[in-house]
């Protein structure tokens, strides 16, 4: 995040290189609320903490309508409560807003929740496992 910049100014960001105009504010302000921010609209990074700048970072990738997000350690600087709150943030977007979010983590606790792990070492792949979405049981 640009540390001279408010919440919504840093959102806003990639537009600048669409021409979007009121629609791109729009955008902006509807994800800033989805990620749970609306109160922090005018609040600079240095306001913020770890985790609800992460959160300002996940608003601006979504804000173009990406159809993939990539995450290098997402969950890195957060405590344990705050990295699922973020992970439960990125399923609900892959869910409702058919983006496909890729995470580098060593955090085997949020790599176990993706459909599909992949295991790097030394720059091969190791596995490469895909996990069936468990149905809840009526």
């Amino acid at each position: 995040l640009l540390s001279g910049m408010n919440v919504l100014e840093n959102v806003m960001l990639p537009l600048r290189y669409v021409k979007n105009g009121a629609a791109g504010k729009q955008r902006a302000i509807e994800l800033i609320d989805r990620v749970g921010l609306s109160d922090r609209i005018k609040h600079k990074p240095s306001e913020l903490s770890g985790g609800q700048m992460q959160r300002v970072a996940i608003a601006r990738s979504m804000v173009n309508r990406p159809s993939l997000i990539l995450l290098d350690e997402p969950t890195g600087a957060v405590d344990t409560e705050t990295a699922q709150q973020l992970v439960d943030l990125l399923k609900l977007l892959n869910r409702e807003d058919q983006v496909t979010i890729v995470i580098v983590t060593h955090d085997v606790d949020i790599a176990s929740q993706a459909r599909r792990q992949i295991r790097l070492k030394d720059g091969k792949v190791l596995t490469d496992d895909r996990v069936e979405e468990k149905l809840p049981v009526a």
